[in-house]
């Protein structure tokens, strides 16, 4: 059995050291029990849709300002998100149909 997909993403804009970023982000998808993939240097593509392209249950990131608020709530329609540097973890928004308040 396969184990669950992460998604790696690091913004190169705000990246202040991209080798050791990836090397951490690599560590904690490994110390997670994730298979990683990155985002595709050549993709248009918002990071939310790369990710559901990818199949991710979630995506890491170095920190939280690799992803804006916007593309960080985009990100948690479709999966989790996890940062290393300071460890956090946001669980993907659930849907609740048919719940009232």
């Amino acid at each position: 059995m396969m184990p669950p997909i992460a998604f790696g993403w690091i913004d190169v804009e705000v990246s202040r050291s991209w080798e050791w970023e990836f090397a951490q982000v690599q560590r904690l998808a490994r110390r997670l029990g994730y298979r990683l993939v990155w985002a595709s240097a050549e993709s248009v593509l918002p990071v939310a849709e790369q990710a559901r392209g990818a199949g991710a249950e979630v995506v890491i990131v170095p920190a939280p300002d690799h992803l804006g608020p916007i593309a960080l709530n985009a990100v948690m329609g479709v999966a989790d998100v996890e940062t290393v540097l300071p460890r956090l973890s946001f669980a993907r928004w659930r849907l609740t149909e048919g719940v009232r308040p």
